[in-house]
């Protein structure tokens, strides 16, 4: 065990935290985080459109849902190349580099027209139907600004005003982009759409079949419980949840859900209704075995994770007991596997829970109250405490063998 610890600590973590701050990695995690707003917004608007099907109201909210949770591939093509420039220390092109990622994208998806009498225009690949194409069009953005990132068609010493020298020196990269594109799109027919869909398909079906989705979940536990955030696999995971949800909400509107072809890998079903009580490695157990401890030190920290925890935040939990702590990392990699798979078994196998059907982003919503908020079924709520049940069976050995090390190292003390 302790080779293993060695070899985490002074090689893959390193190695994980390079992948971290890669330039790359980082615009794409940073415009994931920076939607996260209109996702959360979008969900509260999605659990609303629900209570339409007990209350007729003289509005609905799928169309705000439509402008928020609707909108995050728009909003993604315009941050990538914006972030991108932003970090490369070329802050005088990156609203010219967002405004041509966007579009270079309505080139690569087409936007029609609405029918007559609704307005604006729209595709379905503005939400998170979009959001592969977006990411391949702002890196084709971000790759050409960057090349022409210190070009100039003027010298250093000209006469000409700085935002004159701008306007001309962006016309070469916007010119390339724009007008590729359209000679790519509208003229040899590439559809760079189905083509980045098709990229991309592969991992969505892998990490929604059951050993993909115990997997992605096990690794996340596995890097955070060497104090790595989950938030490095933004970039994989966010598109892959936010098109499965989409997914999810399409056939359930055409009655053609079923618990076999819903998609499982979502926020909502993570984060939200069954497995991470307390936050990733369901750590809300632990935290009440901290606060009950007999050790004085681990008693202080429970205390101070209860609040945090009731709203599934438990950064101060893992880094505090958890974090390059052999006897509670074990733990966490177990129930990495377990609670996944109690998820699938649930829901898929004996389909005794549902599968979300709502977009439902809330994380911080106390787990329970989100369970049945985000499924509005009993049996969800049953199956996530079946969850939260195993979890502290798995936890107690281990917190008994670090309360008493603990311990000793107290008596020790005085």
């Amino acid at each position: 065990m302790q080779k293993l610890i060695n070899w985490l600590e002074t090689s893959f973590q390193p190695k994980m935290n390079k992948i971290n701050h890669n330039v790359w990695i980082v615009t794409i995690k940073d415009s994931m985080l920076q939607i996260l707003p209109f996702i959360l917004l979008g969900s509260i608007f999605c659990v609303g459109a629900v209570v339409e099907n007990w209350i007729t109201l003289p509005f609905s909210f799928w169309t705000p849902f439509g402008w928020t949770m609707g909108m995050v591939s728009v909003l993604v093509a315009f941050l990538i190349p914006f972030n991108f420039c932003e970090k490369k220390r070329l802050r005088k092109q990156r609203i010219i580099a967002g405004c041509t990622g966007l579009i270079l994208f309505f080139i690569s998806i087409t936007p029609q027209l609405n029918i007559e009498g609704t307005p604006g225009f729209g595709s379905s690949a503005f939400g998170a139907g979009g959001m592969f194409c977006a990411m391949i069009t702002g890196i084709i953005v971000c790759i050409v600004f960057n090349l022409f990132g210190k070009f100039s068609f003027f010298k250093e010493d000209s006469a000409i005003p700085d935002f004159v020298r701008q306007w001309f020196d962006a016309l070469l990269p916007i010119g390339l982009i724009i007008f590729g594109g359209f000679i790519l799109v509208q003229v040899l027919g590439v559809d760079l759409y189905q083509i980045s869909v098709s990229i991309f398909m592969p991992l969505q079906g892998i990490l929604n079949t059951w050993y993909g989705f115990i997997l992605i979940n096990f690794f996340t536990c596995f890097i955070y419980s060497m104090g790595i955030s989950s938030w490095v696999l933004t970039p994989v995971t966010e598109p892959v949840k936010l098109a499965a949800i989409t997914a999810n909400i399409a056939m359930a509107a055409a009655g053609t859900a079923t618990a076999a072809n819903l998609n499982i890998f979502t926020e909502a079903t993570v984060f939200c209704t069954y497995m991470w009580w307390g936050g990733i490695a369901c750590t809300w157990p632990l935290v009440i075995m901290l606060a009950r401890s007999k050790s004085n030190k681990l008693k202080s920290l429970g205390r101070a994770c209860v609040g945090p925890a009731i709203f599934n935040i438990n950064e101060p939990v893992i880094f505090g007991a958890v974090a390059w702590n052999p006897v509670m990392m074990l733990p966490m990699w177990i129930i990495g596997i377990v609670a996944p798979a109690l998820t699938w078994i649930g829901t898929k196998v004996l389909q005794f829970a549902p599968l979300n059907t709502i977009q439902f982003d809330l994380w911080y919503c106390p787990f329970g109250i989100s369970t049945w908020l985000s499924t509005g079924s009993f049996a969800a709520v049953i199956l996530a405490v079946i969850i939260l049940v195993v979890c502290t069976l798995i936890w107690f050995p281990f917190f008994k063998a670090y309360e008493k090390q603990c311990l000793e190292e107290e008596a020790n003390e005085q």
